[in-house]
């Protein structure tokens, strides 16, 4: 059962803040709140008083962090439980669950930028807030400083929202857009944007989708008031686009991003949701195509409001942090005012759609034996499994006895356009499929 509303907090007391993790993102927080205490207090309506940061190595000196040495703590199980607001910036799912859940149990409201495990067990942080009748905000968890999540679960929340479609990780559009501009390939790419800091050592949970698809996990959560996680989400990396799909993507006047893309689809049996990222071909006319570097951009529709665009940057310190502290004094004015935020809003219990249900459409490039009849041996295996062709096009290659077919789909479920490439496949005036790439946005 759902605790009673919180009665306003004394006046004059200050609001106690722990902040667990002191990375990149926490050493940011920590000091804006210094920075801007006088502010924030205004804002408020009492003082946010930092009362400790749990971090691993607590007697490492930290002159970035401009506070007391003596704040910094090893026990952030203790840390916890004397705090009104816990900001929890480690990641990762354990410790942060449990330390998350503790907080709760002693009262706190929390702070996160966790998408890993909002998107992994989301449902039971929520459970736990509602129970215990405190705050869990978390916009820093998507999209870094771009305020997406207040919105959609907020200011639409009155509207229907039909599709929320973005690009959400700033190391892979760096990597594609780099390789859009430069003509270079995917690894010496990645190798650059490892020298400049937008990817990690190991950038797998970038390039491979994961990051993406927690954050769309989260999206459409949001979004279509359904239940959905990672292991929903249909999820493509970034590793297998090559130059090749680039200039191909440039010929038909388009652009390669990872998209996150989340729907609400009509069906037979009622509405149905569909989540997936994957590389795609959008037009440069798109508003998404226009997204350079590390930078973020969310592209949602809805019924009344229409289409609305969030830009930003989707990382770095002081972005995520920026939407830390924008969560951190909606949820300390609640304390101060008495009540609490929105609770989680699941009450539309959505079937999820696989891929193969999804309509998308295919950029096809075939390399086929130049001889009469080939052509209408493709256009068959079009036909035979429902998906019609847009748009053909036949490039010369230097290769004696072998031309090169460009196929553009028009919109069909991708289990139908994914068994006509094998049925183009099979075909014995194919020599080979070069390439397959979804096209979204037109």
């Amino acid at each position: 059962m759902a605790h009673a509303p919180r009665e306003p907090q004394a006046p004059h007391d200050p609001i106690r803040v722990a902040l667990i993790g002191c990375g990149v993102v926490g050493s940011s927080v920590a000091r804006l709140l210094v920075d801007h205490a006088e502010d924030l207090a205004a804002r408020v309506g009492a003082r946010l008083e930092l009362v400790g940061i749990a971090v691993r190595r607590p007697e490492r000196p930290r002159p970035e962090v401009p506070v007391d040495a003596a704040l910094f703590t090893g026990d952030a199980a203790d840390l916890v439980t004397r705090a009104d607001i816990v900001v929890e910036v480690v990641g990762g799912l354990e410790p942060a669950r449990s330390l998350i859940l503790s907080a709760m149990e002693h009262g706190a409201s929390v702070v996160t930028a966790n998408k890993a495990l909002l998107a992994e067990d989301g449902p039971t942080l929520y459970a736990a807030a509602d129970g215990l009748g405190v705050d869990l905000y978390y916009e820093a968890a998507v999209a870094g400083a771009i305020p997406i999540l207040r919105p959609i679960r907020e200011s639409l929340a009155g509207d229907e929202v039909t599709k929320v479609m973005g690009v959400v990780n700033g190391t892979t559009n760096f990597v594609l857009d780099a390789m859009d501009t430069t003509g270079a390939g995917f690894a010496e790419t990645v190798e650059r944007a490892q020298a400049l800091g937008y990817a990690e050592a190991d950038p797998t949970a970038d390039v491979e989708g994961f990051d993406a698809a927690a954050k769309a996990a989260i999206l459409a959560s949001l979004a279509f008031h359904t239940r959905v996680s990672s292991a929903d989400v249909h999820r493509e990396g970034i590793t297998e686009v090559t130059a090749a799909d680039i200039a191909a993507a440039t010929q038909m006047g388009s652009v390669v991003k990872l998209l996150a893309i989340c729907e609400r689809v009509r069906g037979a049996d009622g509405d149905a949701v569909s989540v997936r990222v994957h590389p795609a071909m959008i037009p440069r006319t798109h508003p998404l195509a226009s997204v350079r570097e590390a930078y973020n951009a969310v592209f949602v529709e809805a019924n009344a409001a229409g289409q609305l665009m969030f830009y930003g940057r989707g990382a770095g310190g002081d972005p995520t942090a920026s939407a830390v502290l924008g969560d951190i004094v909606a949820v300390a004015r609640h304390r101060v005012a008495g009540g609490r935020g929105p609770n989680e809003s699941a009450y539309a219990e959505l079937p999820i759609v696989d891929m193969g249900s999804a309509l998308t459409r295919y950029h096809i490039s075939l390399a086929v034996a130049d001889r009469p009849g080939v052509l209408a041996q493709v256009a068959t295996a079009f036909a035979e499994h429902g998906v019609s062709i847009e748009t053909v096009r036949q490039q010369v290659v230097s290769t004696e006895g072998q031309a090169h077919l460009v196929v553009v789909t028009h919109e069909a479920p991708d289990a139908a356009l994914s068994a006509t490439v094998d049925a183009l496949a099979a075909l014995d005036t194919v020599d080979e499929v070069v390439s397959v790439m979804r096209v979204e946005g037109s």
